[in-house]
């Protein structure tokens, strides 16, 4: 009777223990089904470069730079402004990057600006303007009627002059949490492009980088009566790639602990 006792409780048990794994499967799959669906998963700026065919991804390897740097601003309301639409090659196209911005930033305006009319670009949240990036009434018009500016990519001729007067212009125009990206500025070393031979060359695009880079540590200098700059003040990060830099605008002041250290000024 012991031996039977005991294979009955062990039957019992294993049976026991069946129903009540029976009895979980069934509460998950209940949960399961009357869980709500999770949400799509969000295609990426380089998933959409790639929809749209534009060569920041491809060509270039822009896309995850700018991902990493604007993805804060997704479902935000705001102004980005592209200089340079495209579509040099094929009469009435252009316009990619715009779309993928367009795409990526639900609730932007997208803002292009080409010297040659592209206004069969527009269409909804895309607005075109047709004039010179180096034009300091029309930069300044775009600003005034589009005041939450946030975003400024500068794409177009990539002559360093040109780059360099578009950012004197634009940047001031820029809020604190603004962002500015320059692309193509290889053409900092290609004479073809206005650009120098030498990497050291004052003048060029890469120039006006390294010297906002240098601007970050203003706090720093040990030049006698140095006045900080107005780029010295209001960048606060320079964020360099292979042809691609990207500026955030904001405060610039975290002090230095420089006149503990040093006991005089110098000159040079």
């Amino acid at each position: 009777m012991g031996v039977r006792r005991a294979v009955g409780q062990r039957l019992e048990g294993t049976i026991g223990k069946q129903r009540t794994d029976r009895l979980r499967r069934a509460e998950r799959t209940v949960r399961r089904r009357l869980s709500p669906p999770p949400p799509p998963k969000r295609p990426s700026l380089t998933d959409l470069a790639k929809v749209h065919k534009t060569d920041k991804w491809g060509l270039h390897r822009y896309t995850p730079h700018y991902e990493e740097r604007l993805k804060h601003l997704r479902d935000k309301e705001f102004t980005l402004l592209e200089i340079g639409i495209g579509g040099f090659k094929k009469e009435r196209s252009g316009g990619k990057s715009l779309r993928m911005w367009r795409d990526y930033f639900p609730r932007a305006t997208i803002v292009g600006l080409d010297i040659i009319d592209k206004s069969y670009v527009a269409s909804e949240r895309i607005e075109v303007y047709t004039g010179s990036q180096t034009d300091p009434e029309l930069l300044q018009r775009i600003a005034d009627e589009h005041p939450d500016l946030k975003v400024v990519v500068d794409d177009g001729s990539h002559v360093p002059e040109h780059v360099r007067t578009t950012f004197a212009v634009l940047f001031p125009l820029l809020p604190p949490g603004g962002i500015y990206a320059i692309e193509d500025t290889q053409t900092s070393y290609w004479p073809d492009w206005g650009g120098q031979v030498d990497p050291k060359a004052r003048g060029t695009s890469m120039d006006l980088v390294k010297d906002l880079v240098d601007g970050l540590n203003y706090e720093e200098f040990l030049l006698e009566g140095y006045e900080p700059t107005y780029t010295d003040r209001t960048v606060r990060a320079v964020h360099c790639w292979h042809n691609l830099v990207i500026i955030e605008k904001g405060q610039n002041a975290e002090g230095s602990n420089r006149d503990r250290v040093h006991d005089r000024p110098y000159r040079v």
